[in-house]
Order: structure tokens, then C-alpha cells, then sequence
């Protein structure tokens, strides 16, 4: 199989699809791996890296896209790339669908097999390809927010560690999943007051028994949510439906009653964001905006700007993946998976996720009836 790996466009976007060490593997495993031209700079790897390691460096994206069977990204398409997706191609990479109706319609019309993946979900719900990059947004969230308190980027002026005599911020954070859990581990060794909130009591039991007292948890109400968002310094958004949108758990009215110069750092901005101030996307060269004094980070590729760390971690996952599809082919690979099988969201023209169908109110066709599994 071919296998493309172009740029990346996004603004401040460094991060790459695969790592030289992934592009050998599957090499050696008898694929042609086509790299853009400096693909791998913003994460540290060079052409020669790529080059020695078997894959083939071409100068266009338009080239890549011509020729592979199978384009494997981190971002979904940007708008400018739409034109270059061809029919039968398999695409590979982060699609949050639910949130992109543009993406979702030319995706189907296209008749191109797109696996996302942020719906790639084993049996026991958990989400192998998200782990690694919740892990690290969920880390990145806590030095985030000490940056945003600061008083030379507009916060309220304290530090996150509290010292003696003065008390650590309060934090909330709002989401048990991988990006809670390790938003609650640094936010705890700076001995920041902390409350996660979550509907799944199961996830709170974990993360009380994971960090002992240094935490406390709620299963928030509408009138406990108003009261913990008015006394949060820091809200970390960590709510994950996959496929749907982000629930719109924080008002306009809490945001209005929060402390001015206080931080939202909303990691689940590339569904749509959890607070009703939330209107658009920010990017890592302007990342943040004020709405009633509230500070709003809302970088939806957090993970992009420690690319390194970023693009081997993701790799570590997403390379079993890629080889089962190329040594079986994509029909077989979804039908012998069914943890691959959730990831697609359109075939062959037809939308077939259906926690994405109900965001888009579009149809959708289930796949196995598109396939016979």
C-alpha cells in the first residue's frame, strides 16, 4: 500500500502524522511511505531522517494526495485540502465530525473512507488513540492556566502553589477521563485546592483512590456546578462524549459570577466547548480571549506545541492501526476489528457514525450493513 504523510497546515501545528522510526516499520513491512518535504521539521525530524528510514520525499502535497492509497494526518483536512481527497482513499486522522459539517459533507461526497481517530473505541469504551494525547493536553492544562493567572497576561495575579500563609488556587475540573485524571495529578503536586466533577461514579472512585485526599469529587447538579464554577480560579474543561458534541455544562450566568481574571482552559473546545462564552476556536499564536474578565484558552490542538513528545507518543498507538489496514486491507482490517471498525465515520459515501449523525442531524447507515460483518 501507499501511504502519504503531508504537512500539516494548521496554524502552529508541528506535530507530524508518524515518526522515521514508524515510516521503517512499515517499509520493512513492504508499503511505500510518501513524506512532504519538511513534514517532520516542526517535531524535529529531518528528510534525511525520513529518507533513511525508507520513505520517499516528495515536494507538493498535491503529489501525495495523488498518489497514496491511505493519508495519515493529525488535524482533519483544513478546507484548502479538500479539493486533493479523492474517491476509495482511506484517511486517516483526528476528525472531530461533530463539529464540522463542512468536513463531514465533503468527506461523503468524495466517497472517501475516514476513520477518526477520536472514535476508535474498544469494547470497554476507552479510546486507545486518545490516551496519549489526553495524557499530555491534560498535564499541558495545569501549566496553562498558572501562565493565564499571571498578571501580565490579564489573571488575577496569583501563584498556583499558593506559599505560606496564602492558599493554592482552586481549581475545577470538570471530566474524569485520561485529561482529568492527568490535569488532577500536577494540579495536585502544586497543592491546588481540587474538585473534579463527573457523572460517572466509577471514574470518581478511581481518581479518589489514585490520589488519596489531596482531591475532592461531586457529581455536580446544576445548583453544585453554579457554586463551584462562582469560586474556581482555574476551570479545566475535560468532557468527552465520543462522536458528539461537548455538553454545554457552564452558562453565560457562571461565567458572569467567576472571578475577574480567572482562567477556562477547555480541552473539549474540538467538540464544540463545555461553556456557552465559548464562540470560537483559538490558536497556539493567539490563544486565549476575555468574556466578562474571564479569561478563555481555547486551543483545540493543545499537544501541538511540545510536537515532539506529541508526535512519538501518538505514533506508539496509531502504527498497530496502520499496519493492520495495510496488510489486510480496509474491509477486512474493520471486519476483524471492531475496535477500528467505531473509527469510521464515512464510507464509500455514506456517514456511518452515529453519534456524529445526530450532531449534524444528517443520516447515517451503519457499517456492517455496508460491508457484511
Amino acid at each position: 500500500m501507499i501511504i502519504g504523510i503531508p504537512k500539516e497546515i494548521k496554524t502552529m501545528e508541528n506535530r507530524v502524522a508518524i515518526t522515521p522510526e514508524g515510516v521503517f516499520a512499515l517499509v520493512q513491512d513492504n508499503n511505500i511511505v510518501l513524506v512532504e518535504k519538511n513534514a517532520g521539521e516542526g517535531s524535529g525530524y529531518s528528510d534525511k531522517e525520513y529518507k533513511d528510514a525508507g520513505a520517499v520525499i516528495v515536494d507538493t502535497p498535491q503529489e501525495i494526495y495523488e498518489k497514496s492509497d491511505m493519508i495519515v494526518k493529525i488535524k482533519a483536512p483544513q478546507p484548502s485540502e479538500y479539493s486533493l481527497l479523492r474517491k476509495g482513499q482511506i484517511l486517516f486522522t483526528f476528525l472531530h465530525l461533530a463539529v464540522e459539517k463542512s468536513l463531514a459533507k465533503e468527506l461523503i461526497s468524495r466517497k472517501v473512507t475516514a476513520i477518526g481517530y477520536e472514535t476508535i473505541q474498544r469494547e470497554d469504551a476507552s479510546l486507545p488513540l486518545l490516551i496519549p494525547v489526553s495524557e499530555i493536553a491534560g498535564k499541558m492544562s495545569v501549566h496553562v492556566a498558572a501562565n493565564f493567572l499571571e498578571k501580565r497576561n490579564n489573571g488575577r495575579g496569583i501563584l498556583l502553589s499558593g506559599v505560606a500563609g496564602v492558599p493554592a488556587a482552586n481549581i475545577l475540573i470538570i471530566g474524569a477521563g485520561h485529561v482529568g485524571i492527568n490535569a488532577a495529578k500536577i494540579a495536585s503536586k502544586f497543592g491546588c485546592d481540587i474538585c473534579v466533577a463527573d457523572i460517572n461514579t466509577d471514574k470518581l472512585r478511581y481518581i479518589e483512590n489514585l490520589l488519596g485526599g489531596r482531591i475532592k469529587t461531586c457529581v455536580p447538579s446544576e445548583r453544585t456546578l453554579k457554586e463551584l464554577v462562582k469560586n474556581a480560579d482555574v476551570i479545566i474543561g475535560a468532557v468527552l462524549v465520543p462522536g458528539h458534541k461537548a455538553p454545554k455544562l457552564i452558562t453565560e450566568e457562571m461565567v458572569m459570577s467567576m472571578k475577574k481574571g480567572s482562567v477556562i482552559v477547555d480541552i473539549s473546545i474540538d467538540q464544540g466547548g463545555i461553556a456557552e462564552t465559548e464562540d470560537r476556536i483559538t490558536t497556539l499564536d493567539s490563544p486565549v480571549y476575555e468574556r466578562y474578565g474571564v479569561i478563555h484558552y481555547c486551543v483545540e490542538n493543545m499537544p501541538g506545541s511540545v510536537p515532539r513528545t506529541s508526535t512519538i507518543a501518538l505514533t506508539n498507538e496509531t502504527i498497530k492501526y496502520i499496519t493492520k489496514i495495510t496488510q489486510k486491507g480496509i474491509i477486512e482490517a474493520v471486519k476483524t476489528d471492531k475496535t477500528l471498525a467505531a473509527g469510521v465515520n464515512t464510507f464509500n459515501g455514506t456517514l456511518t457514525n452515529r453519534g456524529v449523525a445526530e450532531a449534524l442531524e444528517m443520516e447515517y447507515t451503519e457499517l456492517p450493513s455496508l460491508i457484511g460483518f
